[in-house]
């Protein structure tokens, strides 16, 4: 990963804090209220919803837990899947109860709890973590770009699309996709990291090999 996404990173922390700060207050409702007048009810855009459904999630990320165990025996990777996928959706509902705002059109004493929203950040998570595996050794770069800018894409629609269907507020899909995209790269990092560490000492071990005979 290049290190210029490392600053971006801090940057969608502090505006996924920003958002936390900000969002009871009445310029951030005035931008939810124009962001669902403008998105709300676009039929096409309502229909993307499902990539972000849970079933959805579920299967992608077993798919790629196989073929990171049976293809590549990347047992790092799989735990990369289950950092970013599996403790970021844990994380989610977690910071759903715990801030327990409301999602739109539900009375508060049978209220869903919508932020972040689910959809942006865990439809990011998996779908960053799915670009990643797939473009790691991708042989063109034009290709990778195709794929990385897919993920965003796809990651762009699942999140307005709960926007135009009225599940969330736009500051809700905001503090989702800031937040999983900081979570994203973290994991990256140690992935990373640990994937370095591990060369090293191969090649050490192998050196020491060759000095032996």
């Amino acid at each position: 990963m290049k290190r210029v996404f490392y600053p971006l990173a801090m940057a969608t922390l502090l505006g996924f804090f920003g958002i936390l700060y900000y969002y009871q207050q009445e310029p951030a409702r005035e931008l939810d209220e124009r962001a669902a007048s403008l998105f709300g009810g676009i039929g096409w855009l309502q229909s993307m919803s499902f990539i972000g459904e849970q079933w959805l999630i579920f299967v992608v990320s077993f798919l790629l837990l196989v073929f990171l165990w049976a293809f590549r025996h990347n047992y790092r990777g799989m735990f990369f899947v289950f950092l970013a996928v599996g403790a970021g959706n844990a994380l989610n509902h977690l910071l759903q109860q715990w801030f327990a705002r409301p999602m739109p059109g539900f009375p508060e004493e049978v209220a869903s709890y919508g932020f972040p929203s689910n959809h942006a950040m865990v439809g990011l998570l998996y779908l960053f973590t799915l670009a990643y595996f797939l473009g790691e050794r991708v042989g063109t770069k034009s290709l990778r770009l195709v794929i990385w800018l897919s993920a965003i894409l796809l990651t762009v629609l699942t999140a307005l699309s709960q926007v135009a269907n009225g599940s969330h507020y736009l500051s809700d899909v905001l503090a989702g996709l800031f937040l999983g995209y900081t979570i994203f790269v973290l994991v990256a990092i140690w992935y990373e990291m640990r994937e370095r560490q591990f060369r090293k000492r191969q090649y050490m071990r192998s050196t020491e090999q060759e000095d032996a005979y």
